[in-house]
């Protein structure tokens, strides 16, 4: 699990341990909210930007288009890629030419019989008729590739739109409307969506109570500032403790269906089964070794 929630969170806990802070009541530990997963709305190919379908601070939907690139000639190679999927004339006309062979074929071999042809002829026309057999074939093996061309016009013209990989808020805006996308990690951006239904919760524990967590557990979070009491759900907890801070960090969801909570805010969150560390006596201090 990623804890780099971090250390000022860290620091600050250690410094109100070893104050002696008494402010937080039993069992209540500091925490801080954040978006669940927030990513970064790349171009998969490169282009100028059509449209964004959104604006910062909208929510979207998973698989709603959030940004369409200009695609004029990837309509067209659609269009032209579907014409040639449904094409039904060479299919037709070696189908025509095969049952022409297949009927000449046994007119020879009537007349092979009544001994009024050559076996040269009967063998002509056998051949004729495969060679109509094989050049049906090959037209519906061209209907085939035609329609999987049709299908990869496709992918590339659904390239030229991106889409809401989840539920979620655009939280930035950094390209607009004839601006170049450019495909690649390294290259700008066009929009942030941050995903705050569930929230992710990250609660700063002391060492000793290492061992009492466990995923499943109950917590009630209080967000400052806002204020409010919330159920979550312990989902992980870390398994290394931080030798500098003599901390570990334990991560919660807390369900946000409405979007009411932000991420960002620091908060308290309260264990009924456990109990906040008792404060070290004044002056004392611990060395590492």
């Amino acid at each position: 699990m990623n804890t780099t929630i971090g250390w000022t969170m860290r620091a600050a806990l250690a410094a109100s341990l070893a104050a002696g802070a008494g402010s937080a009541s039993a069992g209540s530990f500091e925490c801080l909210m954040e978006a669940w997963q927030v990513v970064e709305i790349r171009s998969p190919a490169e282009g100028l930007i059509d449209k964004v379908l959104v604006q910062r601070g909208d929510t979207v939907k998973k698989g709603q288009p959030v940004v369409e690139l200009l695609s004029a000639a990837e309509r067209s190679a659609v269009e032209s890629a579907r014409y040639r999927a449904q094409m039904e004339g060479p299919v037709a006309q070696s189908r025509n030419r095969l049952e022409y062979a297949t009927k000449k074929l046994a007119r020879a071999n009537e007349l092979a019989q009544q001994n009024f042809t050559s076996a040269e002829a009967r063998d002509q026309a056998d051949a004729e008729r495969r060679i109509a057999e094989s050049e049906l074939q090959a037209a519906r093996e061209n209907r085939e590739l035609a329609k999987i061309e049709h299908r990869h016009a496709l992918d590339l013209l659904n390239l030229r739109t991106m889409v809401s990989p989840f539920n979620g808020v655009v939280v930035d805006r950094l390209l607009n409307p004839g601006d170049l996308a450019e495909a690649g990690t390294g290259r700008k951006p066009v929009l942030k969506i941050a995903q705050i239904d569930p929230l992710r919760v990250d609660v700063v524990f002391p060492a000793s109570l290492f061992g009492q967590l466990k995923p499943g557990m109950k917590a009630t979070v209080v967000p400052q500032s806002i204020g409010g009491r919330h159920l979550a759900t312990v989902k992980i907890v870390d398994k290394v403790i931080d030798a500098a801070s003599g901390t570990f960090v334990a991560r919660l969801e807390l369900p946000n269906p409405t979007n009411a909570l932000p991420g960002g805010l620091r908060c308290q969150a309260e264990f009924e089964s456990l109990a906040a560390p008792a404060a070290p006596a004044r002056g004392a201090t611990r060395s590492l070794p």
